[in-house]
């Protein structure tokens, strides 16, 4: 039976519109996006059987383009799109994050560092700029590779905070394994910085983790 022919409570578009999207399955919001199914299968049909495939719906939205187009009923477009949407989203939240303060929107930070780094299979260092007021002023990703190693560089992070008239900063790295419990070299990385930046007075506010879970050296005590 096609969608169209269902009842409207249960479609999901109308489902949507009726109670919110949050009163949508995964199955059922994995449809919209898809928006047809294919011969036999209804869009909610595909969903379920793409959902199974995958494991869920993360593993789907983290599918390299390799994975994610060999796979039924997706392909180069749907790709595209989904790396868009993810984009805007991420992007929704640091505007959303940029209008308020940093330290007063706890949850909200952390949902946007975890949008931004999580999904990265190499590890990525990202340092929110903010002004004196704690409210964000941009957000770059600044290095690259294992931070392990030399990738990190003291004198660079001080220039873009100079370059953006940063009052403070939060940095922010992942871990590809999944795995937020910070390492030695993050507490030496992070000690680092915090005495290079002080020169300049811009205060070091965090440094958070990026796994499955996050993870605050502040909260640590470990600046």
């Amino acid at each position: 039976m096609a969608i169209t022919d269902w009842p409207a409570g249960e479609r999901p578009r109308e489902k949507l519109l009726q109670r919110g999207a949050q009163a949508l399955s995964d199955a059922e919001l994995l449809a919209i996006f898809l928006r047809t199914g294919i011969t036999g299968k209804t869009a909610v049909d595909l969903a379920r059987e793409l959902l199974a495939s995958f494991g869920g719906l993360r593993p789907l939205i983290d599918a390299t383009q390799t994975e994610f187009c060999h796979a039924k009923g997706l392909g180069a477009a749907k790709f595209v799109q989904l790396q868009a949407t993810m984009e805007i989203a991420r992007r929704h939240l640091l505007e959303t994050l940029s209008r308020d303060s940093a330290l007063t929107s706890p949850a909200l930070t952390r949902q946007y560092l975890k949008a931004r780094l999580r999904d990265y299979r190499h590890e990525v260092f990202l340092c929110l700029f903010l002004d004196s007021q704690h409210q964000v002023l941009a957000a770059e990703e600044l290095f690259q590779g294992s931070i392990d190693g030399a990738s990190v560089y003291p004198r660079e992070v001080v220039k873009r905070c100079l370059f953006h008239n940063a009052a403070a900063v939060i940095f922010a790295h992942n871990h590809p394994s999944g795995i937020a419990e910070p390492s030695d070299a993050d507490v030496r990385i992070t000690k680092r910085l915090t005495q290079a930046l002080a020169l300049i007075d811009v205060r070091v506010l965090d440094h958070v983790v990026v796994g499955e879970t996050l993870v605050s050296l502040a909260e640590r005590g470990l600046l």
